[in-house]
């Protein structure tokens, strides 16, 4: 065998072939070897196609003749008697071709014309003969030489490389696509051109470039199409398979132009598409050659290549729009976004594949809130692909639940688990209450015991019902779609049995087992519950519908904040409204669900109502992106929030601000002492107060429409001691006034003013501290009793006029809290007992009762 003379995939075959060998121990190389290399590669595929040859059986065959070869340890493999005669006949048909190189054919055929045993009985299994091989060979080839190593890549490359669309869509394989029409028939219109006909789709990812190009091989099947396109193929090229494994150099330049050449010899039956077309620039380039856009332009600009391609803005700008050259052969088309209205029609039509492949039931209001609720709150993706995905998920959701336990089997099972082993312990024990509990565990378990049953039976037979109802839809899908078919082909007699038996039978056995509703055990409706379950999984914003209790939880939101944060009342009324206005859903849907402006003296509870809101909404107080402003009073500070600017260090890391809301996208933002901030900060405050939004220094687009802003500002705190509260009031807003910009002052919905702390509220918040040690030492088992005399002092003493009720706290903790610890430490049998806290002119008394 001389190596040398083989084109570069049959050295691959040769190579694979010894390898095989060796891992077998086999002695010699033989005809077995080199055919079990052939079928596990792709090459020869268009071959055994074309003598409708089973592969994977052929290739079994071949595997159980190698294991009973002859096997030796060490040994390297010769070259068999069998094998060196098929490479004599093969040199002699190469000859006979043409030929310079030999080719893996050209082995294929001399290994059948061979005496070797396994030729023979592949050949009566399989029923083919050695002429068929040529014959297949010679319509594969197309009258291509081996003048070369490289050129056994470029056969069948159509097959290799890419799969018609239409014959996906026969085989069911494409769902439907909806609308679109006006960009399908421009797509039509450009490959109706008799030069430059290629057109290519432009848009955002997820707006459907590519289902644009499925609805052509759609019409393209129903033969809805000018005469010029009718009966044409519409091959995807597969970038991948194409690129993938070329090892040489020139070698994808190869398997490219073997692709070309096909489509050339089709003489216009044949369009090529290539997604992610930006991919063929720069591709198989080295230093010095061309890239794969380079050998596409001659054709493209003659008109003997149809093509159409799909990229995004991003790519084209980037690859595309920089080859002048490759730009003028393409003709434009720009894909927008579907409106809502326009996505609700596409999940429609895709409504009966979804049902027929998850086996489960869409209501109309699911795919309504699917388009609506990713178009409110999913703003980093574009319709229809992201209300597509929320209904898939949705569906393969209820599904998981449809396969799985039921929970209320679930939890019979574990009750039933339990009561077993409580019953194995007590059955060797002779105490009479331990036998009464015996006799009462036997009864339970009788009892549970007979619901499991039932429930396990009623659980089959619902599932049983659902998985009949599933296999009928997948019919009926497939009924349609061959009624579609002989429609086409005139086939009228199919077509009426079709429309007339099977699909009204298939229609009227779905409809009556759908019916049949009683009290399901399984629940396989999609519902927009379900939707808005997704849409909250996926941006951690809850948009379910507003349940009873979540609605009292909302209509008595003031009174929740209140008990938290004392003597603001105005404050909190204004902060409730928002909250209410956002969850009715009929806030301004393109600013923030509310911006606010704190003002007032330092510990008055600012910050607080901004904790208590979000444990109120969110179950927990952290949930608070909260950026102290006086870290922020340089100019450069600005590109903390936003990230930085493109070749500064950190411009991968994103800004402080832009990151957490894009990760938390519901959540009150806390701008801490706003006025220490450098005015440049607030320029970027405008955007986010206004549109809601704010970009990065990405350019990626930050979504602040379902954050609340809180800012916080001291200005004007030295009015805080004014009698007058309206005149405080003025004070406060003419500093703000005076301090702010009018752009900024105009887009912050409520600029609130904070009382200062009377004696009342004073005595509110002693209480509410003291509580908070009363809970502590309650898990101790120990009582708080605090008089109204020590309440006096703690005011008295704890508060300070310039800082609020913080000093409150630490006055608390050092005077009480230590006195109550040493308390408890000096008596280790206080539990159940009270710890009382007195008080006299100079100091607290605290005794044990």
């Amino acid at each position: 065998m001389n190596i040398d003379q083989m084109t570069e995939q049959l050295q691959t075959i040769i190579s694979n072939a010894v390898t095989l060998a060796q891992q077998k121990n086999n002695s010699e190389l033989c005809c077995e070897h080199v055919l079990a290399a052939m079928l596990s590669d792709n090459g020869l595929d268009g071959i055994f196609e074309r003598l409708g040859v089973d592969k994977t059986k052929m290739l079994e065959r071949v595997n159980d003749e190698i294991s009973h070869l002859p096997s030796a340890e060490g040994t390297q493999p010769s070259l068999s008697r069998y094998l060196a005669e098929a490479d004599a006949k093969a040199n002699a048909w190469m000859k006979q071709e043409g030929d310079t190189y030999m080719s893996e054919t050209a082995l294929l055929i001399g290994i059948f014309q061979s005496s070797a045993p396994i030729a023979k009985q592949l050949m009566r299994q399989f029923g083919f003969t050695v002429s068929q091989i040529e014959k297949a060979e010679e319509d594969r080839r197309g009258g291509v030489k081996m003048d070369d190593k490289s050129n056994e890549a470029q056969l069948d490359a159509l097959k290799k490389y890419g799969h018609d669309l239409v014959q996906d869509v026969r085989d069911g394989k494409i769902d439907p696509v909806i609308g679109r029409d006006d960009e399908i028939r421009r797509v039509i219109e450009i490959l109706s051109r008799k030069t430059k006909n290629n057109p290519i789709l432009i848009g955002e990812p997820g707006v459907g470039k590519t289902a644009i190009v499925e609805g052509l091989a759609w019409r393209i099947m129903r033969g809805d199409v000018p005469l010029g396109l009718r009966n044409k193929q519409l091959i995807e090229l597969d970038m991948g398979a194409l690129i993938a494994g070329a090892k040489y150099r020139g070698e994808f330049e190869e398997r490219l132009k073997g692709v070309l050449k096909a489509v050339q010899k089709a003489n216009g039956n044949i369009i090529l598409f290539i997604d992610e077309i930006h991919n063929l620039v720069g591709a198989g380039k080295t230093e010095g050659s061309m890239d794969a856009a380079n050998l596409l332009k001659p054709m493209l600009a003659r008109g003997e290549l149809k093509c159409i391609g799909a990229t995004t803005y991003d790519e084209y700008r980037k690859y595309i729009e920089k080859d002048k050259a490759l730009e003028r052969r393409f003709q434009k088309i720009q894909v927008s976004e579907p409106t809502v209205e326009d996505t609700i029609a596409i999940l429609r039509g895709l409504k009966d594949r979804f049902e027929s492949y998850h086996g489960v039931q869409i209501k109309d209001e699911a795919l309504v809130a699917a388009a609506k609720l990713s178009d409110r709150y999913i703003t980093d993706r574009f319709l229809p692909d992201k209300a597509i995905d929320l209904v898939d998920e949705a569906c393969a959701c209820i599904r998981t639940e449809m396969d799985s336990m039921p929970v209320e089997l679930d939890e019979l099972h574990r009750k039933i688990m339990t009561l077993q082993i409580e019953q194995t312990s007590l059955k060797n024990e002779t105490d009479p209450k331990a036998k009464e509990r015996l006799a009462q565990i036997d009864k339970e378990l009788a009892d549970l015991n007979e619901k499991m049953e039932a429930g396990t039976s009623q659980w089959k037979s619902e599932k049983k019902q659902m998985d009949a109802v599933k296999d009928a839809k997948e019919q009926l899908e497939r009924a349609k779609l061959d009624l579609e078919q002989a429609q086409n082909n005139a086939d009228y007699d199919t077509a009426a049995k079709l429309q007339y038996g099977t699909i009204p039978s298939l229609q009227k056995k779905i409809a009556d087992a759908e019916k049949n509703d009683g009290s399901k055990m399984l629940q396989q409706v999609v519902d927009q519950n379900m939707i808005a379950k997704i849409v909250s999984r996926w941006t951690h914003i809850d948009v379910s519908r507003l349940q009873s209790t979540e609605r009292e939880k909302i209509l008595h939101l003031p009174d929740a904040l209140r008990k938290r944060v004392m003597g603001q009342d105005e404050a909190l009324t204004l902060v409730s409204d928002a909250i209410m206005r956002s969850k009715a859903g009929i806030q301004d849907e393109n600013r923030p669900l509310g911006s606010f402006l704190f003002l007032g003296p330092t510990g008055v509870g600012k910050t607080e109502v901004a904790k208590a809101l979000a444990e109120q909404l969110f179950d927990d107080e952290s949930k608070i992106v909260r950026i102290d402003m006086s870290e922020y009073m340089e100019k450069f500070s600005v590109s903390r929030l936003i990230g930085a600017p493109p070749g500064y260090v950190g411009y991968d890391e994103g800004g402080q601000l832009t990151e957490a809301v894009r990760r938390n996208p519901y959540s009150i933002v806390l701008l801490d002492e706003i006025e220490k901030a450098h005015p440049d900060v607030f320029n970027i405050l405008l955007q986010i107060l206004d549109e809601g939004r704010l970009t990065d220094s990405k350019g990626v687009v930050v979504d602040f429409k379902n954050t609340i802003i809180i800012m916080t500002s001291n200005l004007g705190a030295e009015y805080a001691f004014e009698s007058d509260p309206e005149a405080r009031k003025e004070h406060y807003l003419n500093a703000v006034h005076k301090f702010f910009k009018p752009e900024l002052i105009n887009r912050i919905d409520e600029i609130i003013v904070f009382n200062a702390l009377g004696k009342d509220v004073q005595k509110q918040i002693a209480d509410k501290f003291l509580g908070i040690l009363a809970t502590r030492l309650a898990q101790k088992d120990i009582h708080l009793e605090v008089t109204d005399k020590a309440k006096d002092r703690i005011v008295a003493c704890g508060v300070d006029p310039q800082f609020g009720a913080r000093p409150m706290r630490r006055h608390i903790q050092r005077e009480i809290e230590t006195e109550v610890a040493k308390v408890v430490l000096a008596n280790p049998d206080i539990a159940g007992k009270t710890i009382k806290v007195d008080a006299d002119d100079s100091k607290y008394l605290v005794s044990v009762h």
